[in-house]
């Protein structure tokens, strides 16, 4: 067999009953948390367009849209992916050499599974799947140091979800990765310099055109089979040579993944919970500030520190904004918080933030790499102008998942981001249905998510 037949054999034989409790309760804490995210994004500008498409083009009401309509599997997937990723404040996979955000696989493995008529369970096998395919690709052939997205990795696992879902047989179920595998590879350029709204809508297009390729191999359409090790393949192509026994997996990597405490990129959290902790213990003011050095490891310091993506002291627009360890650091002491808000555009540009991001200084420590990614740790100096120094080291924060959080804590945050969309009792109905997902169909969960409300037209965006 090819390794794409291997994989779709995985896909194939994953089963409910694969999943630990742990690895259950892990994934449903994380539909809570994508919806949440999804819901609290509503007001963004590029979600606004979507929405726009979608009324214009049309498609065959089919699947849910979340906040009321439906339309075609396929733009259900792009525009549900979207509102989960826009706030870039869900879930994260760490590895060495990438990272990557498994729960942006969620809007295409719920429109699947609302067109197929799944219960809770199958729903979440199929996002399990997605999980294991994207994040043990991003372990064993991390694509971002040869200038490729980790949407790549991607690609495989919408489309393995998809089919999953769907309960395509394991040749249709090839098919289907072969042909989002080869079609969809995107450029790291989306992330580095300055950076556009298509930073939140990468992943999102690639949830749609996955999705497209599994319903079009569902259909009969064949693709190549020998995407990963053929002649001009991933391997050759993107990756290098990588090994990975698909007959040894298991569904429980989603224990490895990472909840965000804070609205801001993955590996700013342990360095914002350190100057959060520094500015309460020492009721810190920016006046005070002298300066504040921060060094990190490698891989913060290239994406979000100003290394090899670009200058982060230029901060104009959210997608900047979340991707500058100087603003997102700048913006925590001043206003106590990293949250949606904080990224609202006279947020961005007032003067105070932008005048004391330019005293942040970041840099790579060797020290720091080599713990990275077991931990993300990060040494803070504060210097005050009257001469006072607080320094602190931090190697986590609640939510890394080495420390998990319980279902309370990620109630806490669905209920913040959801509450200007809904009141209490949808609030409690769709947590409560997310709680026992394996219980009930999945178009219990749907019908209660087309009824959170749109914000006003004309109103602020994000």
């Amino acid at each position: 067999m090819t390794l794409v037949e291997e994989l779709a054999n995985f896909v194939v034989r994953s089963s409910y009953e694969d999943l630990s409790a742990e690895a259950r309760r892990e994934l449903k804490i994380r539909v809570l948390d994508s919806l949440g995210c999804a819901i609290g994004a509503l007001e963004g500008r590029p979600l606004a367009i979507l929405r726009e498409q979608i009324k214009d083009f049309g498609g065959n009401p089919l699947s849910t849209l979340i906040a009321g309509g439906q339309t075609a599997p396929d733009r259900a997937a792009f525009y549900n992916s979207a509102l989960v990723r826009y706030l870039d404040y869900n879930d994260t996979f760490i590895a060495k050499g990438e990272s990557c955000h498994p729960s942006d696989n969620l809007g295409a493995v719920l429109a699947a599974s609302e067109y197929a008529d799944r219960n809770g369970k199958e729903l979440l096998t199929a996002l399990a799947v997605a999980y294991q395919v994207q994040c043990r690709l991003s372990e064993v052939a991390p694509v971002r140091a040869r200038g490729f997205d980790h949407t790549v990795e991607g690609t495989y696992a919408v489309a393995a979800g998809v089919s999953r879902a769907l309960g395509l047989d394991a040749q249709r179920t090839a098919n289907a990765i072969a042909i989002s595998g080869t079609a969809y590879n995107a450029l790291r350029v989306t992330r580095t310099g300055s950076i556009s709204h298509w930073k939140g809508m990468a992943y999102p297009a690639v949830a749609h055109a996955g999705t497209h390729a599994t319903f079009l191999a569902m259909r009969g359409m064949t693709g190549p089979i020998e995407v990963f090790e053929g002649n001009k393949g991933f391997m050759e192509s993107i990756a290098g040579r990588f090994t990975i026994d698909w007959s040894r997996e298991n569904l429980e990597i989603v224990r490895r993944t990472s909840i965000k405490k804070y609205n801001a990129e993955f590996h700013s959290q342990p360095t914002l919970e350190g100057i959060l902790q520094l500015r309460e213990q020492h009721q810190l003011r920016a006046d005070q500030i002298e300066r504040i050095e921060i060094d990190t490891f490698d891989v913060a310091y290239h994406i979000i520190g100003g290394g090899e993506e670009g200058d982060k002291r230029i901060v104009r627009t959210k997608e900047e904004a979340d991707h500058s360890l100087h603003y997102m650091v700048a913006v925590a002491l001043l206003d106590g918080k990293v949250t949606p808000e904080q990224y609202r555009p006279e947020r961005i540009v007032a003067s105070d933030v932008q005048a004391l991001l330019r005293k942040v200084e970041v840099r790579p420590a060797d020290d720091l790499s080599a713990r990275f990614p077991v931990e993300m740790p990060c040494r803070i100096r504060v210097l005050l102008t009257d001469g006072r120094r607080y320094d602190l080291e931090i190697a986590d924060y609640p939510g890394f998942y080495s420390r998990p959080l319980s279902w309370e804590q990620a109630l806490e945050k669905f209920e913040s981001l959801t509450a200007p969309y809904t009141d209490g009792e949808l609030r409690r109905a769709i947590a409560e249905t997310v709680q026992h997902l394996d219980e009930v169909p999945v178009r219990q969960l749907t019908a209660l998510l087309a009824q959170v409300r749109l914000p006003a037209a004309g109103g602020p965006a994000l």
